[in-house]
């Protein structure tokens, strides 16, 4: 796709010999080869634990597998990038052998391990820094030739949550973004989606703001990925955890989708599809 189409003639991405078609929502699943990710059931610590959870959620109709090797959940620990590539590289190489017509996405930060992921058989990139930990990214991901999908986020994993002064979350927000998304254009690269960041540097409240005011992001002309899958936006306005957070969850992602989001990111793949399958009827 062209780097001059708007959002609204946007039909699909092109990474390697895969379109990723947006033409109609798309689920998202999430695979943490992580032993500390804050959903105790989406941790896989090993190829063959990771490699079960894959055969579920295809069997479910997932469109994107996201592998990712580092949590970035508040106050996490920094992994190495050596221990990341240990952890992601196997899980996608074995992914791409075994189911090649699935479509894969590396959640990383770091510049080596977006390019190692793509060698490996990955097909998009999901950079929760957007571009801000690794100054080399934007080049990577230009030169690589693949979708690279945009997160709005301050600091890290460590600080972010004192990061959350806004005199309009979703002004900033969306400006912020759109600084980003001219860099990678200058940059050369096309396809570009956008994540909202929910849970990175916003509090409860802004996350509901930003969560109210999505189609503002349409300004930006590209896709927009909503990742919500039952973070604490959820489960402290409910007075629960993250193990009963899927009500919740579902019911913002059914927003989402009604507020023409391109792609849900989930924990829960059976739930987002057969929502997606409901959603989709009513459009019609």
């Amino acid at each position: 796709m062209g780097k001059d189409n708007k959002y609204d003639l946007i039909k699909g991405f092109k990474s390697q010999d895969k379109l990723l078609n947006l033409n109609s929502p798309l689920v998202m699943g999430i695979l943490n080869v992580t032993p500390d990710s804050f959903f105790q059931n989406s941790r896989n610590r090993d190829v063959e634990k990771a490699m079960k959870w894959v055969k579920e959620i295809i069997a479910a109709g997932v469109d994107i597998i996201d592998v990712g090797g580092v949590s970035t959940r508040p106050n996490a620990d920094l992994l190495s990038t050596e221990e990341e590539l240990k952890r992601v590289i196997p899980v996608i190489r074995e992914i791409n052998c075994r189911y090649p017509d699935v479509l894969v996405s590396v959640d990383t930060f770091r510049s080596t391990v977006a390019r190692e992921a793509v060698l490996a058989g990955a097909h998009i990139v999901n950079d929760v820094y957007g571009g801000r930990f690794d100054e080399q990214m934007f080049d990577t991901v230009a030169e690589l030739d693949v979708p690279y999908i945009l997160m709005h986020s301050r600091g890290d994993a460590g600080n972010m949550q004192t990061l959350c002064e806004y005199n309009d979350v979703v002004m900033e927000t969306c400006k912020e973004l759109s600084h980003s998304v001219m860099g990678l254009r200058k940059k050369g690269v096309k396809d570009i989606i956008i994540d909202p960041g929910f849970g990175f540097a916003k509090d409860l409240e802004q996350n509901y703001e930003l969560f109210e005011n999505l189609d503002f992001l349409k300004s930006l002309e590209c896709p927009i990925l909503v990742g919500v899958s039952r973070k604490s936006m959820i489960y402290k306005l409910l007075g629960v955890g993250p193990k009963e957070a899927l009500n919740g969850t579902t019911v913002l992602n059914t927003l989402a989708f009604i507020k023409n989001a391109s792609i849900i990111r989930v924990h829960d793949v059976k739930e987002a599809v057969e929502m997606k399958q409901i959603i989709t009827a009513l459009k019609k």
